[in-house]
């Protein structure tokens, strides 16, 4: 499943469902898909969310290093951090306050 967070003054962001879930949790909310965010309540949803990133990046344990060998020489799975992954989506919040409109999300 992929996530659609959408609002007017941003362009639309695709997350993957288990990232998008686990983001609008941080935010305080069910994560229930659809759903939306009302103006007046994006800034508290902002900082609620660069909160919960910021505790988790200092609480999470360092992921251990992969094994390297010659069969997976230049191979890139590594994982990418949650606080990268938030990054689009901080972007599109902070959008959305200045220009006080609503964010909506859905399934795609």
């Amino acid at each position: 499943m992929l996530v659609t967070f959408k609002c007017d003054a941003y362009a639309d962001i695709t997350l993957f469902g288990d990232i998008a879930l686990r983001l609008l949790k941080m935010m305080g909310h069910s994560g229930t898909v659809p759903g939306a965010i009302l103006a007046e309540d994006i800034p508290t949803t902002l900082d609620r969310l660069k909160r919960a990133i910021e505790t988790e990046k200092w609480s999470a344990p360092a992921p251990p290093e992969p094994a390297r060998d010659a069969q997976s020489e230049g191979e890139d799975d590594e994982d990418v951090a949650l606080e990268y992954r938030a990054l689009p989506l901080i972007e599109l919040l902070s959008a959305a306050a200045k220009k006080n409109c609503n964010v909506m999300w859905q399934k795609t």
